[in-house]
């Protein structure tokens, strides 16, 4: 398939949007971390998972469309869609713990940074300067939403965007 023919493919072209959205979505909270100084819970770095897999496997499936392997991607573009319901259900969840809703799991107020090796400092120091991350407790708000409420809005969209992708893809094996 040319170019200009996989990117007139609507696989092609909602599956390429799912893999933008899901590069947008990881890069700002990976630059709120690294560069806003936003440490993550435990939950918000589980919710990643769905990411640092998806977004390698909608490129796979991107490419399986241009080489005219429709059922293989199709198949991908499903899983992915499947991986990122599982996420907004996660972030769902996260986002009732953060508003108090249900309890969270009792990983949730482990101490964030990096942690030295004994015999090099001061201990009771060490621990002291230990910020606790909790997971009911939200970081930061953009219009009344944590980023685990923002995160049920992108996986959900990447979910549907998946999901029409491979309907797409599966459209073209007959």
């Amino acid at each position: 398939m040319s170019r200009v023919a996989a990117e007139s493919d609507p696989a092609y072209r909602v599956g390429g949007f799912a893999l933008g959205l899901a590069v947008i979505a990881i890069l700002t909270a990976l630059g709120f971390e690294h560069l806003g100084g936003l440490e993550p819970c435990p939950l918000c770095l589980q919710q990643r998972y769905a990411f640092y897999a998806g977004i390698p496997v909608l490129f796979l499936a991107l490419v399986l469309v241009a080489a005219e392997y429709p059922r293989a991607a199709a198949l991908l573009f499903l899983a992915v869609a499947l991986a990122f319901l599982a996420n907004a259900g996660l972030a769902t969840y996260h986002a009732g713990v953060e508003w108090k809703f249900w309890l969270g799991p009792d990983t949730c107020a482990q101490p964030s940074g990096t942690l030295k090796p004994l015999g090099g400092g001061n201990l009771l120091d060490d621990l002291a300067k230990a910020r606790v991350v909790r997971c009911d407790e939200a970081a930061w708000r953009f219009l009344g939403m944590s980023f685990a409420g923002w995160n049920v809005i992108g996986s959900f969209m990447i979910f549907v965007a998946a999901l029409q992708a491979a309907f797409a893809a599966s459209c073209r094996m007959r």
